[in-house]
């Protein structure tokens, strides 16, 4: 059983936060391994994988982007960690600056300081745009024919190395700014 067949959802990349909350605290009471403590064996031990599954699929679908993973992995893309050399060509001007401020900063350069504040915030910002394409690509996905699915697919996969490497940037700079 998936994590949407469990939850009883058509498998979705937009989902309700509150009716998935709402659905996760009905299925807890139900599979709550306490509820089962004076059955059989077999039945407890059902309980509690049933209950560490449900706490799993919870976890995973309220987070969007574990969520866009999560189907990734079931339709059989590879969505291992970014890589360092794996630079997206879009981003290659801004790792070299950031690698050129994080060298002077930690010369104790103030300047290179400051333009760490500017790239942090900018680096948010990029971030942010990734977002709203995900989520316009989460509503195609959704609506896809059958056969367009896969192709939404690897086109998120594509954005998500995008944000995974932004993420990276960005918690470069806070620990270089970091007290």
């Amino acid at each position: 059983m998936n994590f949407f067949e469990l939850f009883g959802v058509e498998r979705r990349l937009q989902l309700d936060g509150d009716w998935l909350q709402k659905r996760f605290y009905q299925l807890s009471r139900e599979f709550h391994p306490d509820r089962f403590a004076a059955r059989p064996p077999t039945e407890r031990l059902e309980a509690e994988q049933k209950s560490a599954m449900l706490n799993d699929a919870y976890r995973i679908l309220r987070d969007p982007i574990a969520r866009a993973e999560y189907v990734l992995k079931q339709e059989g893309f590879d969505i291992g960690e970014q890589r360092t050399k794996d630079v997206p060509p879009e981003l290659l001007e801004e790792v070299f600056e950031l690698n050129m401020a994080l060298e002077e900063a930690r010369m104790g350069d103030e300047d290179a300081r400051n333009q760490l504040r500017g790239m942090h915030q900018h680096f948010l910002e990029m971030r942010n745009g990734v977002d709203t394409e995900l989520q316009s690509l989460y509503s195609a996905f959704d609506t896809a024919a059958d056969g367009d699915g896969r192709e939404v697919l690897q086109r998120i996969r594509g954005v998500l190395n995008r944000r995974r490497y932004i993420r990276n940037l960005v918690s470069e700079v806070e620990k270089e700014l970091a007290p």
